[in-house]
């Protein structure tokens, strides 16, 4: 079965329409869990955001927002997602 899982530009994309960031990186890491039980149910991906809307807020509501931001595309198959979120 072949799967039409996320991309690194679907979430740039709606990373970017959510959160308006000032930097934006999204790497696919996929490549570095080949042969990973978790790569057949999905794609691991990196997030590295620094954006105004993360200032005043904990780490876990920086999660929080982008998580929110991606809750779309996270059942289409994200396995793992690490994030950087910094306030500018």
């Amino acid at each position: 079965m072949t799967h039409s899982f996320p991309s690194a530009e679907q979430l740039h994309a709606a990373l970017q329409a959510a959160l308006q960031p000032a930097s934006l990186v999204v790497d696919d890491d996929s490549h570095l869990h080949a042969g990973h039980e978790g790569a057949k149910s999905g794609k691991h991906f990196t997030v590295t955001i620094r954006a105004a809307c993360f200032t005043g807020l904990s780490h876990v509501q920086r999660h929080r927002l982008v998580y929110d931001a991606l809750r779309d595309l996270i059942p289409q198959g994200i396995h793992a997602l690490a994030i950087k979120a910094e306030p500018i």
